[in-house]
């Protein structure tokens, strides 16, 4: 099989370009220096020698500040982006597996969202992954809208200045700071190995639609870091932040644990507790 991962050098596209091609696949590598999703003259000429099976899109305009001062980017990026290979993919006969998030809902359920769930975006950002997911169930005919929640992997993010969650705690322990993290916003880390071993799953058995994909279980942003620093046997100066201690820029939701369901239903969920992938990552 040949895949065409979009992003590849991303903290998410890395990964899954590594495990497609230890499982024995041709893997084409694009990134924005090869490829812009949102100009569909940039995109027709290299998918179009390219020939692939499936294509996974993990590239997208997420830094949620930036989205809100700039939504002309962050719609022609999430949006328009997922339009053009939503058409692509029925035009040149490949599979489509498009990245999305969890900020897609309020958190007002204070319950594990499942697919079927309203979205209620709540920021440009989560508006414009909102539109590229309804671009692409209106236009593809074979296609998966994958969302996740509270990405972390090996390789840097650079939208977020290159350094995940997990790093940011450890160094700053390191440097023997003190630590204060909010506990009032709940998500699921997810190790973005774990996400690339379940695209790589999807991949053999091609469904459509929507689809959640997160780690098991859920926590606080304080509880992964007071995690982080046991599992690393770090004695941190680790506080919980006071309320409005760290204004909050952009609205965000307070809860937004996803619940893996239609890969449950289908017998193919392939991921554990946000715990064991922590210990994964960490060599632990």
């Amino acid at each position: 099989m040949k895949a065409v991962i979009i992003g590849a050098m991303g903290q998410l596209g890395m990964d899954v370009s590594d495990i497609f091609e230890k499982n024995g696949h041709e893997v084409v590598r694009l990134d924005i220096e090869d490829v812009d999703i949102s100009d569909m003259d940039s995109l027709v000429p290299v998918l179009s020698d390219i020939k692939t099976d499936i294509l996974i899109n993990t590239a997208a305009f997420h830094n949620v500040e930036k989205c809100e001062s700039d939504p002309y980017t962050s719609f022609n990026v999430n949006a328009i982006g997922a339009r053009n290979l939503a058409m692509l993919s029925n035009d040149l006969k490949f599979y489509l597996i498009h990245i999305s998030t969890d900020y897609v809902f309020d958190g007002k359920k204070q319950q594990p969202y499942i697919e079927t769930d309203r979205p209620v975006p709540l920021n440009v950002y989560a508006n414009t992954k909102l539109s590229g997911e309804l671009f692409i169930e209106a236009i593809a005919k074979n296609a998966l809208v994958l969302r996740s929640s509270g990405l972390y992997g090996a390789n840097p993010c650079k939208a977020k200045g290159g350094m995940n969650f997990v790093q940011l705690m450890l160094k700053l322990a390191g440097e023997g700071k003190t630590i204060k993290v909010v506990d009032n916003e709940v998500l699921t880390p997810t190790y973005t190995v774990e996400i690339a071993r379940q695209i790589l799953k999807l991949s053999k058995h091609r469904l459509t639609g929507i689809c959640h994909g997160t780690a098991e279980g859920a926590c606080s942003w304080y509880e992964f870091a007071k995690t982080i620093f046991e599992i690393n046997g770090i004695n941190a100066d680790l506080h919980i932040a006071a309320p409005g201690e760290f204004p909050v820029k952009v609205a965000r939701p307070t809860y937004s644990v996803l619940e893996n369901k239609l890969l449950k239903d289908h017998g193919l969920n392939v991921y554990k507790h946000w715990e064991e992938g922590l210990r994964e990552y960490l060599g632990k």
